[in-house]
């Protein structure tokens, strides 16, 4: 957990949600009432976010005690306790909804990462995700498909150059977009570099051209894919992207790329149903 990520996110989050008070706990619980919680699971799937909630309990109130049954990659089912939480009820209050939402999230993406994990066991593909991330919950939304099992492509425009069509355009073509690529970098600091490919054509010219640490066939047919793979012939890096979903991602995998790039591991996944619920002490 990168901590110089996770504080400001949490102290923006809550600030979001609290405001100038959380007027309903202050109206109606009276001052220093100590109490506890537990969170439980309403749904099947993989777990996610138990680490970050912890860290959230503690930024609300550091004397918030946390009893943690169940941890992050745990296979969960209805009716399981993943924690407790003790302390003054103003603080669990407000530390409850931050910390549902995250959890909720993460854990409907590392449920989903990890079918489509399964889904690929006995080929040699692995899954990505992609930059199709909820804006300020990318880091939460790529730890949790490492949780499921999953791979990070690149958290952003930062670390890592990914020649997409509109820069083959823009820039001249494949081959133009690659020597600048290489002259930048032999200018400011060294970066993979990985190319996205729409047609045989485009891969031939950088076959030809070279320079590329990875090739991104992007809305290949499986017939088509299986040509480009062979023609590449392990020179490089190879991955799938566009149009890959849980139902066809063992195929695409069976054509043997290295890696598939799925957007809907991030983009439109169902959340699990968590909740905390008071317990009577």
């Amino acid at each position: 957990m990168d901590k110089t990520f996770i504080i400001p996110f949490i102290k923006n989050a809550l600030h979001e949600d609290v405001g100038d008070g959380d007027h309903t706990s202050l109206a109606t619980i009276p001052a220093g009432t100590l109490g506890k919680a537990k969170l439980l699971v309403k749904d099947e799937g993989i777990l996610a976010g138990v680490e970050l909630a912890v860290e959230i309990f503690h930024e609300v109130d550091a004397d918030l005690q946390v009893n943690v049954f169940l941890n992050d990659g745990a296979a969960i089912k209805h009716k399981d306790v993943v924690l407790e939480v003790e302390g003054d009820v103003k603080s669990i209050l407000t530390a409850e909804r931050l910390v549902l939402n995250c959890m909720q999230r993460m854990s409907g993406i590392a449920t989903r990462t990890h079918e489509i994990v399964d889904m690929l066991k006995g080929t040699n593909t692995k899954v990505l995700d992609t930059r199709k991330t909820t804006p300020g919950m990318r880091y939460l939304e790529k730890w949790a498909v490492r949780i499921g099992g999953g791979v990070n492509h690149r958290f952003g425009l930062y670390d890592m150059i990914l020649i997409k069509d509109n820069h083959v355009d823009y820039s001249g073509g494949i081959r133009q977009a690659i020597e600048n690529a290489h002259q930048y970098i032999a200018n400011t600091k060294k970066l993979a570099i990985e190319i996205e490919v729409r047609n045989f054509e485009e891969l031939e010219q950088v076959l030809q051209t070279g320079g590329v640490d990875r090739i991104l066939l992007d809305n290949f047919n499986f017939a088509d894919l299986r040509e480009a793979v062979n023609m590449i012939e392990g020179r490089y890096i190879t991955e799938a992207s566009g149009g890959i979903t849980v139902d066809n991602a063992r195929e695409y995998a069976a054509c043997g790329v290295d890696y598939i790039s799925m957007g809907a591991l991030t983009h439109s996944v169902k959340s699990l149903d968590l909740s905390l619920k008071a317990v009577k002490i």
